[in-house]
């Protein structure tokens, strides 16, 4: 399970085994269950989420008491509410488990000692959040610049195991639109 976490690390930076030892004793592993909220609406986000086993989403509810899907994150992927979590105030998000999930868990205050005893750290999460970052310009370009059709035909080629794994009404959510017009979409799709 570690060693999962350290092969990730290693994609971006070197660190001894002896290093990696002492980095992840900032983390704990935590275990979710389905629909189990990790953060809720009105608290303070104070951490870090790296996902070593199954799916967690970040969503809003908006003015019609609708959930709006903003985020996945599946194995080796990072999930966080940056903006509460930063500034230290109130969420507007909630992060849930889709699926049982097994997490590496790294709280704020272990979070800057890491970065003050280990500096190498910096750049490796410097480097996640750039990845983060172009993919969430990516999404905003395909919003503006496909039908929903046609974003819907571009997530089932990016992500053909993810949607076998993620709930239809979920990835409707995701993607803006009701789980009625996707059932549409599939129909057209595969009919």
């Amino acid at each position: 399970m570690l060693e999962q976490f350290k092969k990730h690390i290693q994609k971006f930076i070197c660190v001894s085994d002896e290093e990696f030892v002492e980095i992840a004793g900032y983390f704990q592993v935590e275990t979710f269950k389905k629909k189990e909220n990790l953060l809720t609406e009105g608290q303070f986000c104070k951490a870090s989420y790296f996902v070593l086993d199954g799916i967690l989403r970040k969503f809003f509810i908006n003015e019609k008491g609708v959930e709006q899907t903003t985020e996945f994150a599946v194995e080796n992927w990072w999930m966080t509410e940056t903006f509460s979590y930063i500034n230290q105030i109130p969420t507007e998000f909630y992060i849930q488990a889709v699926l049982p999930a097994k997490v590496l868990v790294i709280r704020q205050k272990a979070y800057d000692e890491l970065l003050e005893k280990h500096p190498v750290m910096e750049k490796y999460f410097r480097c996640i959040y750039q990845k983060a970052y172009a993919a969430a310009q990516m999404r905003v370009k395909l919003l503006y610049e496909h039908s929903r059709e046609e974003l819907y035909r571009q997530f089932l080629k990016n992500y053909p195991a993810f949607l076998q794994r993620v709930p239809q009404y979920l990835i409707a959510s995701y993607l803006g639109f009701t789980p009625e017009y996707l059932s549409e979409i599939r129909k057209k799709n595969f009919s």
